[in-house]
This record gives C-alpha cells, sequence and structure tokens, in this order.
C-alpha cells in the first residue's frame, strides 16, 4: 500500500470542472488485485448535500487529483461517495475507485489556447514552459456556476 498527499480534487462535469477546495487530503494505492485506490478529502461542510447525493445515487464520478507536488500533471480517477461524516464545520469525505488511463492532453490543450492567443516565437515558448510549470487552469475547465449538477 502506498498513500500520497491530495493537493487538489476536482470533479469533472458536462459544462467544466468543479473543484473542491481542500484543507488536506490523502490518496491511498491499496496495490491489490482489483486495483483500488482510496481518497479521502477534508473539506468544508457546505458540500455535505452533494456527497450524500452522490452517494445515494452511487453515482460514478470522474475526478482529477494533484498529488505530491504542485507541478504534477493531474491523475484522473473513476469513483464513487463511499461515505463522509462531518468533523466540526468540515466533513471528511471517502472515495473509492480505479485509477483512468486515458492519457491527459493538458500539453496540447494549453498550446491550443495560447496559439489562440496568438502568440508565436519566443513569447509563446515562454508561456508554455511557464504554463505547463504552473498548471493554470484552462478555459475550458471554467465554468460560470460552482454549483454542481444532481
Amino acid at each position: 500500500m502506498k498513500t500520497f498527499k491530495m493537493l487538489s480534487v476536482e470533479v469533472m462535469q458536462d459544462e467544466g470542472v468543479l473543484p473542491f477546495p481542500l484543507y488536506d487530503g490523502i490518496i491511498i494505492n491499496q496495490e491489490n488485485s482489483h486495483r483500488l485506490w482510496v481518497l479521502e478529502l477534508f473539506i468544508d461542510a457546505k458540500y455535505k448535500d452533494v456527497m450524500e447525493n452522490w452517494k445515494a445515487e452511487k453515482t460514478v464520478l470522474t475526478v482529477r487529483v494533484v498529488i505530491s507536488y504542485p507541478g504534477n500533471e493531474p491523475a484522473s480517477f473513476i469513483v464513487s461517495v463511499e461515505d463522509w461524516r462531518q468533523i466540526g464545520d468540515r466533513i471528511s469525505v471517502l472515495m473509492k475507485g480505479r485509477l483512468k488511463r486515458a492519457r491527459s492532453k493538458y500539453a496540447e490543450h494549453l498550446l491550443e489556447e495560447l496559439l489562440d492567443e496568438g502568440l508565436a516565437g519566443d513569447a509563446l515558448l515562454e508561456r508554455f514552459e511557464t504554463g505547463m510549470w504552473d498548471r493554470p487552469k484552462l478555459k475550458r475547465d471554467f465554468i460560470a456556476d460552482e454549483k454542481p449538477k444532481m
């Protein structure tokens, strides 16, 4: 079993991504024959209704998680909410699922955005290198309203 620090988590939805700001989080590779991973998020209690709904409906979610270092490419998982518990004004959410093997196209999408902005030559190279290190949210990832669809 291997445990990693979770730095950020986002749920993918049809209209973009829904970020869940973390107070803390861990991710565990159970290294078992089922290839299961466990994600534990410590987040604001305002999300408890969303988590309860996803748990009750056994909703299958695609999440992107940045693990260990801010510069790491997000890893995608297919998970479901197994349980959640209130702890003061926060909740601990337990998700279980599998690593999604699909290759991320962050670099391609970043480059596409920079080209759409009209960048070329050294300016393009500099912004691309900075973007690959900082991993800013791409325009395609933003959603106007942070309320999840249920």
